[in-house]
């Protein structure tokens, strides 16, 4: 007689397929996002362009991620009807994996350091999720597998899973979207996409699509003070840590499973003043309220664009802003909370200011 160990749930495979329908749905509901043009010279002959992440249903890049992830947890059989859904995240995931939960009728926890804003704080709750806050934000992944085995929960882990979540050869992700809106603009192939790293998946996304596709594009990765990302990038030493990031969204105390750094081409530390003076610089330029992290890809961006002029070059430039920002108005928004951090943006500033006019950057500020 042959053994059968029998797995088959009728029941447990219709929910999932309906909570797969629902995920699709949203993303089917939800027009591309929009690619905006920043106002530069025209006579640079180079272009800068805006992804607009904001525009999203939960008000950020990382609906993409939260999407991705639910698909991949869903076709993997981690997520079942009742499944407490519990992520370590900072914020801006946590906010959109609150939305997808209360989409599928499921709990949610998000781990967060203490620090994080009280606007995401409120946004989290507002889609039915709970916030756990940790004093140290070293242990929200300790915490958040004890608490997904505690009650027998999934830890999503964006940090382990996002690379390999998305679906990088094409089917509308962000590299697709962005090659595709700029086919008909006079530089359509750009010289440089610019993204933040936070759990690298945008990043890997963007490279891979960018190599499969035979795409000459460089990809630059900007990276907070305090952050673990560069220096690993630098030194080639994965197992670097340091402090972690003021720049919500972005940076990392330790170097993450997902952050894939051989399709990097080039790598830009970014103080974390010249990220909160570029993020206030851009609203005011391009009347569009921009978060922390989309300063922290327009100072990169500005520099790149510097040195295309420097030599010469023609061509295009992509960047994304990846949330408003009213969800750092008590934070970037706030000069209480600059001077509290010993934040002086006045120097970066008038280095973007006089960029604008003549398109050079200081060599140092």
């Amino acid at each position: 007689m042959s053994r059968i160990a029998d797995r088959c749930d009728p029941g447990c495979r219709a929910w999932i397929a309906e909570a797969i329908r629902k995920v699709e749905a949203d993303a089917n509901r939800s027009a591309d996002t929009h690619l905006h043009v920043f106002p530069l010279p025209p006579e640079w002959g180079i272009d800068l362009y805006l992804k607009d992440e904001s525009v999203h249903p939960t008000g950020s890049l990382k609906h993409r991620l939260a999407r991705s992830l639910f698909l991949y947890g869903l076709a993997n059989g981690w997520i079942r009807e009742g499944t407490v859904i519990i992520e370590a995240s900072s914020g801006s995931t946590a906010v959109s994996e609150a939305y997808f939960a209360r989409l599928l009728g499921l709990p949610f926890v998000a781990v967060m350091p203490a620090s994080t804003s009280p606007e995401k704080i409120g946004l989290i709750e507002f889609y039915g999720g709970r916030c756990h806050l940790v004093d140290d934000p070293s242990s929200i992944y300790d915490e958040s597998r004890r608490l997904a085995a505690e009650c027998g929960g999934h830890f999503m882990d964006q940090f382990t899973y996002a690379e390999r979540a998305t679906d990088w050869r094409g089917n509308n992700n962000i590299a697709e979207s962005i090659f595709e809106q700029m086919r008909l603009e006079r530089f359509p192939e750009p010289s440089w996409v610019v993204v933040g790293a936070g759990t690298g998946g945008t990043s890997a996304t963007i490279g891979r699509y960018a190599r499969y596709r035979r795409f000459q594009t460089r990809l630059a990765v900007v990276d907070p003070e305090g952050s673990a990302f560069f220096g690993s990038f630098a030194d080639g030493d994965p197992e670097r840590t340091a402090a972690g990031s003021r720049i919500e969204g972005i940076g990392r105390p330790r170097v993450e499973p997902s952050f894939l750094p051989t399709v990097i081409d080039r790598m830009i530390q970014v103080p974390d003043a010249a990220s909160v003076a570029a993020m206030r610089w851009t609203s005011r330029v391009s009347g569009r309220d921009v978060g922390g992290s989309t300063g922290t890809n327009m100072w990169g961006a500005a520099e790149l664009i510097a040195q295309m002029r420097a030599r010469g070059e023609r061509g295009s430039v992509v960047t994304l802003i990846c949330d408003g920002g009213e969800r750092y108005a008590g934070t970037y928004g706030s000069d209480a909370w600059l001077a509290a951090q010993g934040l002086d943006i006045g120097p970066y500033e008038a280095a973007l200011d006089a960029f604008l006019a003549t398109g050079e950057m200081p060599v140092a500020v």
